[in-house]
């Protein structure tokens, strides 16, 4: 790779509610000497087109309508004027509802003919709450100010909500509260009540039905409920009914540390930072009622609230990617299973491997448990720094670690790929050859390439006689 590079590159997001595509352009420098690992840096990054916002479309309740998002994407394509050559690199996010393996499957066939190396990927609560926290700003205020801020992205039908400390995330949970919770038709009269908000109802003593006519002070009510359940929340004080309205497939969010900011993105938030005109009903939803409920509430008053960067789109931009090659002295293989392509990478800090280490398997082992509820991969890259200089029976211990873990937690026919920045995955790869599964596993083990969390790599077929593999890593970037 050139010391410095730019590239354009297009993010979609295709949500419960909403669809909307962005073209970047990154600029990238390689800060490494040349025989030094590749460390990529994002120098500049500028968002040189926004689309319109569309309603996803569906053909059900929770499957994507792959042939209209095509069409959408291709409309963007032609509005800002540049055409699928123009684009070396795109991402998709697929959140909410529709994150789902089916989903990705069709968006992935549909959308092939637009960039040069398209990354797809569903999100879960915890995973979207992170995104969402990144694209907002709210993380890089964290960085900026060396505090905590949590970022509550209120949408169509849920908040998530993330927890940064100085920028490492410290907390992450998902409610079903959201401002389409509640649907009005065009006659005015409410067409859909969802069952989190028949629960809150109940709790407070409002009777809502389907079929009545669609009533602010009703909605008001329920919206101070839903503000009020959101301040519990933050608190930690975690009552039944906010555990009965907690998301499925999300962590509980922990109070573990004093709040300093709140920031706010997703549909609601255009509702609390400033007020819509037009009816209340305008969206056909009980949106707006909320987030002016909101802004009243005291999440504005006990809290320092900072204004979202993005609100609605606060999400990814676009996908880098580098490729290197390693070389025979730094992989191990046990079988020629490749090419691999979008393995999404689990990055340990080195607080994290260093039990690994030692052979402690638990917080591995909840790790990658959680990794996998958070999206519809099938495979997946561990990655970790390594150790420049470990001991003997440190890899030994750290290889029987992630064999007994990946093995237990990985579907069968999966194999394990480790990737590390110190040169120690030769050794490490031929002890986990060593060491028995319950189901045939092929290993792959490299080292000297440098991915992060959220990273998604491609291996591509060994060449030279097995000595080298190309690799490919690609970086989702946040707005």
């Amino acid at each position: 790779m050139k010391d410095e590079s730019t590239i354009l590159s297009v993010g979609i997001d295709i949500g419960t509610s909403t669809t909307q595509v962005i073209f970047s352009r990154l600029t990238f420098k390689n800060s490494a000497g040349y025989f030094a690992v590749p460390h990529i840096a994002i120098v500049d990054k500028e968002v040189v087109y926004k689309s319109d916002i569309y309603m996803t479309p569906l053909e059900n309740r929770v499957m994507i309508d792959g042939k209209k998002v095509r069409d959408i994407v291709a409309g963007e394509f032609a509005k800002a004027g540049y055409g699928p050559a123009d684009t070396q690199t795109g991402a998709v996010i697929i959140t909410g509802e529709s994150a789902r393996k089916e989903n990705s499957e069709i968006v992935l066939r549909e959308l092939s003919d637009f960039a040069g190396e398209f990354v797809v990927s569903t999100a879960g609560p915890d995973l979207e709450a992170i995104i969402a926290g990144k694209g907002s700003g709210a993380r890089q205020y964290s960085v900026d100010n060396q505090c905590t801020v949590v970022n509550l992205d209120i949408g169509g039908g849920t908040t998530n909500a993330v927890l940064f400390d100085s920028g490492e995330v410290i907390g992450k949970g998902c409610l079903d509260i959201g401002g389409r919770l509640v649907k009005i038709d065009a006659s005015g009269c409410i067409e859909y009540i969802s069952d989190s908000v028949k629960q809150i109802a109940a709790a407070e003593g409002i009777s809502i039905e389907i079929g009545e006519e669609g009533d602010y002070n009703k909605l008001q009510r329920i919206s101070e409920a839903m503000a009020k359940l959101l301040q519990q929340w933050l608190e930690g004080d975690m009552s039944s009914l906010l555990r009965r309205i907690t998301t499925p497939g999300s962590t509980e969010f922990e109070y573990v540390k004093p709040i300093r900011a709140v920031c706010f993105s997703g549909g609601v938030a255009d509702c609390i930072y400033h007020s819509p005109e037009g009816p209340w009903t305008k969206y056909g939803d009980m949106g707006i009622v909320l987030g002016e409920v909101i802004r009243q509430s005291r999440l504005f008053s006990d809290f320092h609230v900072i204004e979202a960067k993005e609100t609605i789109r606060a999400t990814v931009v676009g996908a880098g990617s580098y490729t290197t090659s390693v070389s025979g002295s730094t992989i191990t293989y046990n079988r020629d299973v490749f090419p691999l392509k979008n393995i999404p990478v689990l990055k340990l800090t080195a607080q994290e491997q260093e039990p690994c280490f030692g052979g402690a398997e638990d917080e591995l082992r909840e790790k990658l448990l959680w990794m996998q509820s958070q999206s519809d991969s099938q495979q997946l890259i561990l990655a970790m720094k390594g150790k420049p200089d470990p001991s003997y029976m440190e890899v030994k211990r750290l290889a029987a670690c992630l064999v007994s873990v990946l093995d237990d937690v990985l579907p069968e026919g999966s194999p394990m790929v480790v990737v590390l920045e110190c040169d120690m995955a030769k050794a490490l790869g031929q002890m986990m050859m060593g060491l028995e599964t319950r189901h045939p596993r092929d290993v792959i083990c490299i080292d000297s390439v440098q991915v992060d969390q959220n990273d998604f790599v491609d291996m591509g077929k060994p060449l030279v006689d097995g000595l080298v593999i190309p690799v490919v890593v690609k970086t989702l970037i946040f707005g």
